[in-house]
């Protein structure tokens, strides 16, 4: 399945609207986007939501508990957080919501760098197959997908494809 640059930008337009309140009503929220797709995916909506602080990027490899059997990607660097995120409302980005390891992992790296007040937890697609009990807040598309479907975010221009495992 492909789903084109129209239709992603519509799952953002979506996600920005949800955003758009929780930005009126904290002014000195930060975004952080876990790389590499939660980084793509919140560079658009920080952008179009007009936030003050520089995006934050997360490099959650070293803190997956499947790390051995997941591995490193070569191409992801290390985070980036240029502000202090104690006492904080963070909103973490992803590309892609599947199992929730990612999310738990990139929380457990937030609370190193400090203790926000809140994180909110946006998804560009929430699939099912949650191996954690996490949920997003914020979600451009639910998806129910077979086990074997895994879903892959590309931008310029923007392209989501959805197939088996190779």
């Amino acid at each position: 399945m492909h789903i084109d640059t129209d239709s992603v930008e519509q799952l953002l337009d979506r996600m920005h609207q949800q955003l758009v309140p929780l930005c009126e009503a904290d002014h000195d929220l930060i975004m952080i986007g876990i790389k590499t797709g939660g980084v793509l995916v919140g560079a658009t909506l920080h952008k179009r939501l007009g936030i003050t602080a520089p995006l934050g990027e997360l490099n959650i490899s070293f803190y997956r508990d499947d790390f051995s059997t997941v591995g490193l990607h070569p191409v992801v660097g290390p985070s980036q957080l240029s502000t202090s995120i104690d006492g904080k409302h963070i909103v973490l980005v992803d590309d892609v919501l599947s199992t929730g390891r990612t999310v738990r992992a990139a929380m457990n790296e937030i609370f190193d760098f400090g203790r926000p007040s809140r994180i909110t937890l946006a998804v560009l697609i929430q699939r099912d197959g949650h191996e954690l009990p996490i949920r997003a807040d914020v979600i451009g598309e639910s998806m129910n997908l077979a086990d074997s479907d895994h879903v892959q975010l590309s931008a310029n221009p923007w392209c989501i494809e959805i197939g088996a495992r190779t």
